[in-house]
C-alpha cells in the first residue's frame, strides 16, 4: 500500500516452488526417476520496485490465463492506478485485454502466430482487433511497452535467490500457506529498499 503512488505498471506471470515430496512414478515399469512435486505461484508485480501486489497459489498444473483477471482486479481493488499491464502470449485473450481496459489501463500482450484481427466480431473484440493491428503495424513501439514484463521474472529470481526455491511443508494446504509467506518476506525487503532509495515513508498502524 505505501507504493500506490509509485506503481502504475504491472506484469503477471507464474513460477514454481519445489516441494520435498515426489511424484508417483513407477521406476521399474517405465524406467523414470522420481521427480519433485511443485506448487505454482501466479503473481502480479509492480514494474518499478518489483513488489508482489497479489498472488494466487495452485498446484503444479494450474493454468496461467484464468488467473489474469482476478490478479488485475485485486490490484485495482487495492487502489492502485493501473496505466499498463504487460504479459506474455500465454495470457493473450479478448477477456484479458478488456479486463485491463475496464480498470482504466492498457494491456500489452503479444499475439500468437495464428491470431488474426478479423476472426472475432462484435464490441467485445473491438479492443482486441485494435491492439492486433497496433501490434502488426507498430511492433517496435508495442515491444517497448512489452519489455517491462521482464521485471516479473526478475522478481521471481530475487525471491528464490533470497528466500530459496524449496518449500519445507509436507501437505498441500501448508505448502499453499508457506508460499505467500515467502512473498510477504520478500515484500518487506522491497519496502525497506524503497524507504532508502525512493524516500517512501510507510505509516505504521497502531495495534
Amino acid at each position: 500500500m505505501p507504493l500506490k503512488s509509485i506503481e502504475t505498471k504491472f506484469s503477471p506471470d507464474s513460477t514454481g516452488f519445489r516441494t520435498t515430496q515426489f511424484s508417483d512414478y513407477c521406476e521399474q515399469k517405465h524406467g523414470t526417476k522420481k521427480q519433485h512435486k511443485w506448487i505454482k505461484c501466479h503473481a502480479i508485480t509492480g514494474n518499478t520496485t518489483n513488489i508482489v501486489v497479489s498472488a494466487i497459489i495452485t498446484d503444479e498444473n494450474g493454468a496461467d490465463s484464468p488467473q489474469f483477471i482476478p490478479l488485475v482486479q485485486d490490484v485495482a481493488n487495492m487502489g492502485f492506478d493501473i496505466s499498463e499491464v504487460t504479459a506474455d502470449k500465454g495470457y493473450s485473450a479478448i477477456a484479458n485485454y478488456n479486463a485491463v481496459q475496464e480498470v482504466g489501463g492498457q494491456a500489452y500482450i503479444p499475439f500468437k502466430s495464428n491470431a488474426t484481427g478479423t476472426v472475432y466480431s462484435g464490441n467485445k473484440a473491438r479492443l482486441w482487433r485494435k491492439m492486433f493491428h497496433y501490434f502488426q503495424l507498430n511492433n517496435d513501439e508495442f515491444m517497448e511497452h512489452y519489455h517491462n514484463r521482464s521485471n516479473v521474472e526478475t522478481t521471481f529470481h530475487a525471491i528464490k535467490a533470497k528466500l530459496g526455491d524449496c518449500l519445507k511443508s509436507k501437505c498441500y494446504v501448508a505448502q499453499a500457506n508457506e508460499t505467500p509467506c515467502k512473498l510477504i518476506a520478500y515484500n518487506i525487503i522491497v519496502l525497506i529498499n524503497s524507504m532508502y532509495e525512493l524516500g517512501v515513508k510507510p505509516e505504521l498502524l497502531g495495534a
